[in-house]
């Protein structure tokens, strides 16, 4: 992998009222296992599926090797009106062409979360949720994982258990 491009999502990174320490996290990590990569952070990208579509789609034009999601993989919105509007998993399902999903659904924190692993000509992207202990449980599962063998099965297997982790024991289920 010489080539990834960390894509942080989500309106209140994008205007500033919460601080992105995912992505310098997600950076480091990657650095440590690929020190000679290319990596660049992208500007924030606003919760809309169609402007994640756009973000990873520029990604791959770019030639990227990896695209790296931050934020969104949850769904909060289709539980209550009251909850943020998350779209990373929904352009993930569109932008990958083959590739594997799971879901974690909650009692407490995220009360869905989904994560997508695919490939889409010669691009691999992933998606790792917001919160700050999840995205970097998932991060270190992926790299974990081999991802240079591009099994996305177990790819995706890794990073769900590891996030699934993360939740008190008994407040979570995985499907």
């Amino acid at each position: 992998m010489e080539r990834i491009r960390i894509i942080p999502t989500g309106d209140e990174i994008r205007a500033g009222i919460v601080r992105d320490l995912d992505s310098p996290m997600v950076m480091s990590s990657i650095l440590r296992q690929y020190p000679t990569a290319e990596v660049l952070r992208v500007a924030p990208v606003n919760d809309t599926a169609l402007d994640i579509l756009a973000a990873l789609t520029a990604a791959a034009d770019s030639g990227a090797d990896l695209a790296i999601l931050i934020g969104g993989s949850g769904g909060g919105h289709r539980f209550s009106p009251t909850l943020g509007k998350d779209f990373s998993h929904s352009a993930m399902d569109e932008f990958v062409q083959n590739g594997c999903a799971r879901e974690i659904y909650g009692k407490n924190g995220h009360l869905w979360c989904r994560l997508v692993c695919g490939k889409r000509n010669g691009m691999m992207a992933i998606n790792l949720p917001g919160p700050y202990v999840e995205a970097e449980a998932a991060i270190n599962a992926f790299l974990a994982a081999e991802p240079e063998r591009m099994d996305f099965e177990k790819i995706n297997h890794a990073m769900a258990e590891a996030v699934f982790a993360q939740y008190p024991a008994g407040s979570a289920e995985k499907r």
